[in-house]
């Protein structure tokens, strides 16, 4: 491994050496790195750092979860609402492996994540000793970076490596496994500096002036162009300079589930959300444009439908950071490598200034067709049952669009991602690629340290809430001010959905019997409420927007209603149902 360390020495380093554990050094780094906030649990094989940690307490600031999945979802949420590394301890065997599907979902939605595991000692290594596990090889699959680390002279090097390498480029997650003798072992320290280049990793690829040159004379030429943003935009941080191209160029721009809030929900050319059940206009014009330009989103599934039927008659623009995208599912006319924040300027400064009315008005013409026989319905319903849409229509009343949204997975998922406002970015907080049932509760308790100036608002079903629950807990130990809302349909509702639509409604495990959620909120000493009649709901979000500290509102909603508009699998996007 080699590491090109910057001159300037931080503080500590500007010292004479001194003697010091590996487990010192550690949290040495992690100060240097400007972190301030852990998430994680203690055990056996990580007992040393959380020892030293005793002695840090003024500087860090550690949140006991009751679950280490808790705890790397939490360091997402703090992750995604901070734009900073998040990070979480946990000890060996089964402490790091309950880290897998974090990292996994950290992995696949680009989210910078350090984790620190313990292990055994190193001479214990492979004899199958007591809580011993191989997280290296388990986890090399669904990490950016991973690294054994067994002698404590490696730690200052190893964790400026791991900070670089989850936080440049395309973010990820990096998990650090140290022995048990490298934590106790003293060495000379001679202070951290951070790295700021590796050899043989290059996080931003070379922009290339040619093909910046190529696309924007492909978009000039356009008569029916059409923006896709993903999350790419938030993480590169480049929400100014999109607006800039989207206003200057005068093009509908769509969103990913991930980019959700990049540019405001009710900005004129934001036209809507791509993907199974995103807006009709944009599914369904995604296969009438004749330049499609791709800005930080990678062709998931879920927003292509059949690639062998999507978007064929139209030239591709995509800009990305990571090469490995391009052409990997969608066949590339002008590929633009680089970081968007880049690329982006350089691409408005050969933009024509321009505005598309007639297509524009396509997409408006396609919204008004799904408010008549969609939105419409589901957030002004006639029934006596309540529908999610109207829950989230009055949350927005009330939050003004301002909130951190922090969805679960499922109905609740979609319908949050549809109609929620994101009036600023960094807002929508969910599970994007991996689709983590139990992603919210804990994902809202670190969304809220990364944006403490910030209401969080946590949106879970009731079959998501009863994977995490245990979080409350840490919820309580810490009075961690977040709202959580139970939209309660007693099913796991997107499969029933699917059960209904596909299988002939056969309900095949589906049905959910639940605890009464208030009390169990109250023996957590969070206060809460339950509504099953339209006539209370106002008055209840009023009421939980303006407790303070944490509180937790069940709503009951009607048990059969479907998500629409709806991409059924293996069709195209053109096919799109809107009932």
């Amino acid at each position: 491994m080699e590491v090109a360390q910057q001159e300037t020495l931080t503080p500590a380093a500007e010292k004479q050496a001194v003697e010091i554990t590996g487990s010192a050094a550690v949290l040495e780094a992690l100060i240097a790195e400007g972190v301030k906030t852990i998430f994680g649990y203690p055990g056996g094989a990580i007992m040393p750092i959380y020892d030293a940690l005793y002695d840090y307490s003024d500087k860090l600031e550690h949140i006991l979860v009751r679950h280490e999945q808790g705890g790397i979802h939490a360091a997402q949420g703090f992750a995604r609402t901070s734009g900073k590394v998040g990070v979480v301890f946990a000890t060996s065997g089964p402490g790091a492996t309950n880290l897998v599907t974090g990292l996994a979902d950290a992995q696949i939605d680009s989210t910078p994540v350090v984790c620190i595991t313990g292990q055994v000692f190193a001479h214990l290594l492979g004899t199958d000793a007591f809580q011993e596990t191989d997280v290296i090889n388990i986890t090399t699959p669904i990490t950016k970076w991973n690294y054994q680390v067994t002698d404590a002279t490696e730690i200052p090097e190893v964790l400026a490596k791991a900070f670089y390498i989850a936080k440049s480029g395309r973010p990820g997650p990096v998990l650090i496994d140290i022995t048990k003798n490298a934590q106790v072992q003293k060495f000379q320290f001679k202070g951290y500096t951070p790295c700021n280049h590796i050899r043989s990793y290059r996080p931003k690829p070379i922009v290339r002036a040619q093909f910046i040159e190529r696309a924007a004379e492909l978009i000039n030429k356009a008569e029916r162009p059409f923006i896709l943003f993903g999350q790419g935009v938030i993480l590169g941080g480049a929400e100014q300079e999109f607006k800039a191209f989207v206003e200057k160029s005068g093009i509908p721009a769509a969103w990913t589930v991930l980019g959700a809030g990049a540019i405001p929900t009710d900005h004129p050319l934001n036209v809507g959300m791509l993907g199974m059940h995103g807006n009709y206009g944009p599914n369904v014009l995604t296969n009438s444009c004749d330049v499609l330009i791709a800005i930080g989103m990678r062709f998931d599934d879920r927003v292509t439908g059949r690639l062998d039927k999507y978007a064929k008659q139209a030239k591709v623009v995509h800009l990305d950071i990571d090469p490995a995208e391009i052409d990997k599912n969608v066949k590339t006319t002008v590929p633009v490598w680089g970081d968007c924040k880049e690329t982006l300027p350089l691409l408005t400064a050969l933009v024509e200034q321009k505005s598309h009315p007639e297509w524009l008005q396509q997409f408006h013409d396609h919204t008004k067709e799904e408010i008549e026989q969609v939105i419409h319905k589901e957030l002004n319903p006639t029934t006596d049952e309540m529908t999610m849409g109207e829950v989230i229509k009055q949350l927005n009343e009330i939050t003004k669009g301002d909130a951190v949204i922090v969805t679960d997975v499922g109905q609740h998922q979609m319908v949050g991602c549809r109609y929620a406002k994101f009036n600023k970015t960094r807002s929508n907080v969910t599970s994007g690629g991996l689709g983590t049932m139990g992603f919210a509760l804990p994902a809202a308790m670190g969304a809220k340290y990364g944006a403490k100036d910030r209401e969080v608002v946590a949106i879970i079903g009731d079959g998501g809430f009863q994977m995490t629950l245990q979080e409350l807990g840490t919820i309580m130990q810490d009075n961690i001010d977040i709202k959580i809302i139970i939209l309660n349909n007693h099913f796991l509702g997107m499969v029933r959905q699917w059960q209904e639509l596909f299988n002939q409604r056969r309900y095949s495990f589906v049905d959910m019997a639940c605890p009464d959620f208030v009390k169990l909120a109250s023996a957590y000493g969070i206060d809460g409420n339950s509504v099953d009649d339209r006539k209370d709901l106002r008055s209840a979000l009023e009421t939980m927007m303006s407790h303070k500290g944490p509180y937790l509102l069940e709503v009951i909603v009607t048990k059969e209603n479907n998500v629409f508009p709806m991409v059924p699998q293996g069709c195209s996007v053109a096919e799109i149902r809107l009932k």
